[in-house]
């Protein structure tokens, strides 16, 4: 086997544990990185900052409990809700923000480099 294909091994996370040392609602935890992206947890709780990505799509899966997704498009607000196993993908430059009524918990996916409160 070449080297390029060689196995790796890498330690195994769990996402409820990840999940269970958050105290703080939206300070995501990183739980894994694939290639330049980073796979990140987040608790979320009330309503968090208005905010976009300017350089980049962000991913959210609904891991429990259920929040409203805002996001505002040239049309106007919209609210996407959001329920376990629930995706949504909130293209970049596009001004959003998580609201949950009670605690929910989420699953990111971007860039490394992307800072949660926007550019």
């Amino acid at each position: 086997m070449d080297e390029h294909h060689a196995h790796r091994e890498a330690p195994a996370s769990n996402l409820s544990a990840a999940l269970a040392r958050i105290t703080e609602a939206y300070s995501p935890r990183t739980v894994a990185r694939v290639n330049d992206y980073e796979v990140r947890v987040a608790r979320l709780q009330g309503a968090f900052d208005w905010h976009e990505h300017t350089r980049t799509d962000e991913f959210f899966m609904c891991l429990s409990g259920e929040f409203v997704l805002q996001v505002q498009l040239d049309t106007g607000l919209e609210e996407i809700h959001m329920g376990v196993g629930d995706i949504f993908v909130v293209p970049k430059g596009v001004k959003h923000r998580p609201v949950a009524k009670d605690v929910a918990e989420v699953l990111l996916f971007e860039p490394a480099d992307t800072i949660n409160t926007g550019d």
